[in-house]
Formats: C-alpha cells, structure tokens, sequence
C-alpha cells in the first residue's frame, strides 16, 4: 500500500470556532500519512502590527491547536504574512504550532533555520523531506544570519516599453529568480535529497487573483527545482487555482488555491481604494457582507494536493477537488456532481491557457495529473 501525502491551500482561520473550518475534511486530513498546510496568519495573544503589512490578522494562540486536529503534521510559515505581527508573535506562533505535534518549515530564527527541511520516515521505510520558500515578501519578511523570517525565493521584475513612440501605452512584463536564494535552494533541494528519497518543496510564489497567469520567475524556479532533485512542487499565494505541469515527469502545483481562509468585509473595506485597485485584477469579486470568504468567485474551486508514495519514490500525483461557499468551510467534491466538474473543467482550462502540459484524469481516488 502506497503512503499518502497531501497539501492544502493556504490556512487563515478568523471565527469563533476554528475547528468549524475543518468538519467536512478532518477525516481525511487525519488519515494522510503527512498532511501539509500553509500559513497564512500568525497565532498569538500580543503582537505589534509591522508597518509593511498589509492584510493582517492576528488569531489567537488556539488556532495552532485547532490545525493539530484537523490532521496537519507540517505547516509551512513561508509566506508574506510570516512577521506581520513581529517578532515575538512569529516566535509564539511557532511554539504554539510545535506544542499541537506540528513541525514547522521555512521559517527560523535565522536562515539556516529556516532552510532547513523537515524529515519524516514513512511506514515502508521510505524518507520523506519538505522544504519551503517564499517569493511574495514584504520587506525585511526573510531571515537572515541574525533575524528571523522565511526563507525567500525572491524575484526581479523588469518592464519593456513596447511602443516606444507612445507614452503610457502597456509595457511587457520580465521576471527573473534572484540569483543567491535561487542557488540556495538549488543547495537545499540536493542536500535534503542526499539524506532522503522523496522532496517536496513549498513554493509561496505567483501572481495573486489573475486567471491563469504564470509568472516566467515561476517556471524558471520550478525547473531549477525538479533539476536539483525536487520530486513534487506545491504552490501557495494566489488565491485562485492556477494549472499544472510536469517536469521530467514531476507534478508542479501552481497553485492549490485556498484551504480555511476567512475573509470578511464592511462597507468601509468594500469602498477603500486598496480593495478597489486589487479587486480588477479577478475576473467576478463582489463583496459579500454577510459571508466569510470575500474572494473571487473563482477561488470557490479548490483543491488538495494528493502524493502516493512508496519504494522510495513518488508513484502518482493528483488532487481532491473542493468547493469552498460562503461560509468558508472547505468541503471535498465526489466525481459525478456538479461541484467536481466545476472545479476539474476550471483546471483545465486555466492549465491550456497558460500553456502547462499537464491534462487531468478522473479516478476513483482522485484527479491523476497525467502528461499531455
């Protein structure tokens, strides 16, 4: 029998019950050999607001608690909302995620901390190493020798004036990985493979809320990734599904979309200019008062990343298709109804637009990624 890992979108609970966030996956969740979620609030009593942050929201010490039940044994605090709150709330995060069995990637008191992976040997004997990074980073959000933060896979971004001869008219968009943390990676991903036989590697990276859109830092990363001996890659950020593919055979999730994130939103939100300048980048994004997930009407189509792994390597990769309403609470989708072929219908055309190679096949178990 092969083992199981599966990867959620990104987790930001903001309810009186967190553990409401997860009834209709629990199950699931806890019957994973490894399952891997990614963080995207911090968990503290106290904490001081940084000035660089922007959507921020500081949920209480129960919330790491709360993830331990529902099933995750990794959570990844590689992400730009990793110091919203300082220092000492990302340190009480930490401990509050370690103190519900959880151990955490991509993120330390100082960057050899944060690169280091977590490592877990499966029942067959099978070793199992998660890292993780960060490309969507507020200023001073990565560690370094002497501060705490995530590890950063961070990106240059160049514009091309098109129509020199015509002011204001669009430009082309380059990006490009940093050089350094691209080659740190590259050392993680071979240092981690030397002690294990499978890697999984996080990746908070992309263009947040656009249909489709794969930024070319991402597949430039991706590459260089499965190249150092990454055997699966799991995307975070964007808040949307965004398609798959496979390198030399290896599954790249560019985006898993969300998993429990609560967004609510007043009028006073719904006016600001923020919202508003953000808001054209979705294709349908109303707010919604009276709901709990005020997020594009794409981003109710989600999913889980599903890994079997066996004989010390990676066998099949897929996922489970959510659907995510208004009240936020993620709920897995059987083959056969309306939800599933949403939510697979989606994918695929999201991955044909953005020219990914991967096409999708519907099993019993869940959506096999199979090449094209």
């Amino acid at each position: 029998m092969p083992h199981i890992m599966l990867a959620t979108g990104d987790l930001a609970m903001d309810r009186e019950d967190y553990d409401e966030s997860f009834v209709a996956t629990r199950d699931v969740l806890r019957a994973a050999d490894v399952t891997f979620g990614q963080l995207e609030t911090s968990f503290a009593s106290t904490g001081t607001r940084l000035p660089q942050a922007r959507h921020a929201v500081l949920a209480r010490p129960e919330g790491a608690a709360a993830l331990g039940r529902a099933g995750f044994d990794v959570i990844s605090m590689a992400g730009n909302h990793c110091m919203d709150w300082g220092r000492e709330a990302f340190f009480e995060t930490r401990a509050h995620l370690e103190a519900a069995g959880i151990a955490v990637v991509g993120a330390g008191a100082n960057i050899a901390e944060a690169r280091r992976p977590v490592i877990r040997t499966l029942g067959d004997g099978t070793r199992l190493a998660v890292l993780a990074y960060s490309s969507i980073l507020p200023h001073s959000y990565w560690a370094d020798e002497r501060r705490p933060g995530c590890a950063p896979m961070r990106a240059h971004t160049v514009y091309e004036q098109i129509e020199h001869d015509q002011p204001g008219t669009p430009a082309r968009i380059h990006t490009f990985p940093h050089r350094e943390d691209l080659a740190a990676m590259e050392a993680d991903i071979r240092a981690a493979r030397e002690q294990t036989d499978v890697v999984v590697v996080s990746q908070h990276w992309g263009i947040h809320f656009v249909r489709a859109e794969i930024a070319d830092y991402q597949r430039d990363v991706a590459r260089a990734a499965i190249a150092a001996g990454a055997d699966a890659i799991v995307g975070g950020h964007a808040h949307i599904l965004k398609g798959c593919e496979l390198i030399e055979g290896k599954p790249v999730f560019h985006s898993l979309c969300n998993f429990a994130t609560d967004l609510r939103m007043d009028e006073a939100h719904a006016k600001s200019k923020s919202w508003n300048e953000i808001r054209v980048l979705a294709e349908e994004w109303e707010p919604d008062f009276e709901g709990l997930y005020n997020f594009p009407a794409a981003a109710r189509l989600s999913m889980i990343a599903r890994l079997e792994i066996g004989e010390g390597r990676l066998l099949r990769a897929g996922f489970l298709p959510l659907y995510i309403g208004r009240d936020a609470v993620p709920q897995i989708v059987a083959p056969g109804s309306a939800e599933h072929a949403q939510v697979v219908d989606y994918l695929d055309a999201v991955t044909r637009e953005a020219g990914l190679n991967a096409r999708y096949r519907i099993g019993a178990d869940m959506v096999e990624l199979v090449a094209a």
